[in-house]
């Protein structure tokens, strides 16, 4: 069965990766990955890390797949090393001078080439799997037929890795430089601002009477903005192109999208993994979970050949509100840290590694004095809620979504 790979941008999102069905995970550290906004880990979160992922039975595989300048090179060996001993199941890596040094000074780490490598072709897997590689990260660009004829040509023991869900970039996996050149923050160092997200008006000087064909809803114009990756429905063709392991994007979102998303594809691969036709009966259903998680509107990228529509996915959309994270149960009520506005009388679902559970909000009680709520709005409060259902800790609430306004899923 293909590996399940989930984002760990914090320790709440590796928990829900881990609760709700990963493989594996992957993170940053504070500094040498490519998400530097993420909450990421020090050095004792990663000891707590690896603790609960391998207690779990679960892999974790490092970021260090930042672009070093050469100053940086020695302290990036050294964080390795410090990783390596600590238990980190492989590290990745995507400038090659990195790559070369740490299989050199750092022998026994895994290491697994990242997208941001680019690597498009055989020659290029090639290489790096003759250099030590434990698995190549393919570039996001390829089709699953150049994917089959890259695994054809490696030796088995060289894994494949690609992702099957997730935002993309209006980039070779990654390297663009219109966050450096517009507001100096580095998309290759790990600052992106995302300016591909934002809204333009686009005009070719010299052809003043040819205005560029673009995408425009309520929300506005996004002509750069690429459509996300979602490939649920065609997990058996990732499956015969050889691909070893499933990768979700999105070390930046939070642990209720990891948890749902995660959740959604250990349930797809858990029926497909019994027979095709019971994956093909699930499809509908789960399709429908992943919309009630904040998401742009979606294709399958270059897996087919070129992404329709290329471009211009407005902003998020979601069919249900994220209202609360689960922290216990207190005599027979759910305790939980409220996220969203919610009634009593509301239907909420509780997100949990069983499946979901609807129920009626009967009461609601505030957890430090127990006084009788009608309703609650405040960010972070804990609440009691009386649901009539068992859950856990590390489970979700979501509810209705009164400001929803559909995208279409391609």
């Amino acid at each position: 069965m293909m590996e399940l790979l989930s984002p760990a941008g914090g320790m709440e999102q590796l928990k829900a990766a881990v609760r709700f069905g990963a493989d594996a995970v992957y993170g940053g550290l504070k500094k040498f990955g490519l998400r530097a906004s993420a909450g990421n880990f020090d050095w004792d979160e990663m000891r707590m890390a690896l603790d609960l992922v391998h207690g779990s039975g679960r892999r974790f595989y490092l970021t260090l797949n930042i672009l070093p300048y050469d100053d940086e090179l020695e302290e990036l060996v050294q964080c390795a090393q410090r990783a390596c001993d600590m238990g980190v199941d492989a590290a990745i890596v995507s400038d090659i001078g990195a790559f070369l040094l740490l299989r050199e000074r750092v022998p026994q780490l895994e290491l697994h080439v990242s997208t941001q490598a680019n690597v498009m072709n055989t020659a290029s897997a090639a290489f790096f799997a003759e250099h030590g590689a434990a698995r190549v990260v393919l570039s996001r660009e390829l089709s699953l037929a150049r994917i089959a004829a890259i695994r054809r040509c490696l030796p088995s023991k060289v894994g494949i890795e690609a992702f099957v869900h997730g935002a993309m970039c209006m980039a070779h996996s990654g390297r663009c430089m219109m966050s450096d050149h517009m507001i100096g923050r580095g998309g290759n160092r790990g600052a992106c601002a995302q300016p591909c997200r934002w809204e333009y008006t686009v005009t070719e000087i010299k052809r003043p009477d040819e205005p560029m064909e673009a995408y425009e809803d309520a929300r506005g114009t996004y002509i750069f903005s690429a459509y996300d990756l979602n490939m649920l429905s065609h997990l058996p063709q990732m499956r015969d192109a050889g691909i070893e392991s499933l990768k979700i994007e999105g070390r930046m979102k939070t642990g209720y999208y990891v948890a749902t998303v995660t959740h959604v594809y250990r349930t797809a691969l858990d029926l497909l993994s019994q027979s095709e036709e019971a994956y093909r009966a699930a499809l509908p259903e789960l399709m429908e979970q992943l919309c009630k998680v904040s998401h742009r509107a979606s294709n399958t990228g270059f897996y087919f050949g070129r992404p329709q529509p290329s471009s211009g996915a407005a902003g998020f959309s979601q069919t249900r509100e994220f209202s609360g994270r689960i922290t216990g149960m207190h005599e027979g009520m759910l305790q939980v840290e409220v996220k969203n506005r919610f009634h009593v009388g509301d239907v909420l679902e509780a997100v949990t590694p069983s499946g979901e559970k609807s129920f009626t909000v009967r009461h609601i009680l505030r957890a430090d004095t127990g006084e009788s709520m009608d309703a609650v709005s405040i960010a972070g409060q804990q609440v009691l809620v009386d649901a009539g259902i068992e859950a856990g800790e590390g489970d979700y609430l979501r509810g209705p979504n009164r400001n929803h306004r559909p995208q279409t899923q391609k």
